[in-house]
């Protein structure tokens, strides 16, 4: 398994999340309160511009191919987070989680998923490393992925059915009212997590699911840890500002779902024929660039108007 990342850019890259996120929850959002769509559009600003900038540094320290797969790796998981931002406000919906409180729930969410994608991503690379042939089978799983989206119903997501919620419950003593944006606080004397701290757990329950379709899919674009992880990680650290600024919009793009379907088709078609013959990376942007403008464009165009 290769990896263009010296120690050194990889401090560079962890240097810039921390930062990045001490100055978003240390300095801008330090008290708990609504988030405003001026200010979610910044912050999809910042993140998009951290994104691309560490883009241009991939491509002018290690040249045009590495850059190419970390922009397509970059765009891939923006497009795949797609359904996470509708189903992350499904769960804040059903969990009736006050707007004031929202940015604290996504914040952490946002950091469990950094977590829990390295761990992926790490735990990927090195069977990959140790059995190739593996790479075939993730190839496998995202055709199968692919034709599972485009033959499922489209049907309301239900956070009361969630296994880990369910489990949670059981083994953690839950106060029946929130408690402000507190996940603990003691009631009737005793130390207790109050229901914010369960949807922190199906939030997080909710990304990991989707990770399990995300990293076969970076891995099909490169083999490279530093791409997959600074590309997907990068995409992650926007998604809660985006979800402020796009949830409405994140449900106009019914179309969305068949250019997900047929990228990730694509990928895994890419990764079966590798032994064969090569796609170029600049193809393989093009084809993922499309797919996701077609969509996009056709939703807004021909989707049906919803209220």
């Amino acid at each position: 398994m290769t990896s263009v990342g010296s120690p050194l850019v990889w401090g560079l890259f962890a240097l810039i999340v921390v930062v990045a996120l001490a100055i978003d929850l240390g300095m801008f959002n330090r008290e708990a309160r609504p988030v405003r769509m001026r200010d979610a559009a910044i912050w999809v600003v910042v993140w998009c511009s951290l994104g691309l900038a560490f883009n241009l540094f991939v491509w002018r320290r290690f040249g045009v191919h590495k850059g190419l797969e970390f922009l397509q790796g970059w765009l891939l998981e923006l497009a795949l987070s797609a359904d996470n931002v509708f189903v992350f406000l499904v769960i804040l919906s059903y969990f009736k989680v006050s707007r004031d409180v929202q940015h604290k729930v996504l914040f952490w969410g946002i950091v469990g998923a950094v977590i829990s994608r390295g761990a992926f991503i790490g735990a990927g690379a090195a069977t990959i490393h140790a059995f190739h042939w593996v790479l075939y089978l993730l190839g496998a799983f995202l055709i199968f992925t692919s034709i599972k989206i485009l033959a499922q119903e489209d049907k309301p997501v239900d956070p009361s059915r969630n296994l880990v919620l369910r489990l949670f419950r059981r083994l953690v003593p839950i106060t029946p009212e929130y408690s402000g944006a507190s996940f603990f606080t003691r009631h009737d004397g005793r130390l207790m997590a109050t229901p914010l701290l369960a949807v922190l757990v199906v939030v997080e329950a909710a990304d990991v699911m989707f990770a399990v379709d995300s990293i076969p899919a970076i891995f099909g674009v490169t083999t490279d840890v530093f791409i997959v992880f600074t590309s997907n990680i990068f995409a992650v650290l926007g998604l809660r500002s985006l979800y402020f600024l796009v949830a409405g919009l994140a449900q106009k793009l019914v179309y969305l779902k068949y250019a997900i379907a047929g990228i990730l088709a694509f990928i895994g078609v890419k990764i079966m024929a590798q032994p064969f013959f090569q796609i170029p990376v600049l193809i393989s942007l093009t084809v993922v660039v499309g797919l996701l403008a077609v969509a996009t464009a056709v939703s807004l165009l021909f989707g049906p108007k919803r209220a």
